[in-house]
């Protein structure tokens, strides 16, 4: 990856459309399955979503595999998808990007008022 393409996303964006490439080939249950992940995964994202890219790989390549293997996806998921993103972003507890926020405001808080009391 040069430098253009890390300030721009255009590697991002090139990964994107290979993703959504492969997604395309999947059964339409898993299809569905695709879009609900994607979606509870980008609260677990950074501010540009680098941090997702290997993480959709993994989870697109799972679903790959086990299509092909002719599982169910209710087999493969079960009825939990956002505690299944939740254990690949990390884990129980894994930090949002609203936690990440409020922990940057309340040491933002905190250096002003200790600039005020002191």
């Amino acid at each position: 990856m040069n430098l253009w393409d890390a300030m721009t996303g255009n590697d991002m964006t090139r990964d994107w459309k290979a993703f959504e490439a492969r997604a395309e080939k999947l059964p339409p249950d898993y299809r569905a399955a695709w879009e609900q992940i994607k979606g509870h995964l980008f609260i677990y994202g950074n501010f540009t979503g680098r941090n997702l890219m290997p993480i959709l790989d993994g989870a697109l390549g799972l679903l790959e595999e086990t299509a092909a293997d002719g599982r169910t996806i209710h087999e493969v998921l079960g009825d939990d998808i956002p505690g299944f993103c939740a254990a690949l972003a990390g884990g129980e507890g894994a930090r949002t990007f609203r936690d990440r926020w409020r922990a940057q405001l309340n040491r933002n808080v905190a250096r002003k008022l200790g600039r005020l009391g002191g």
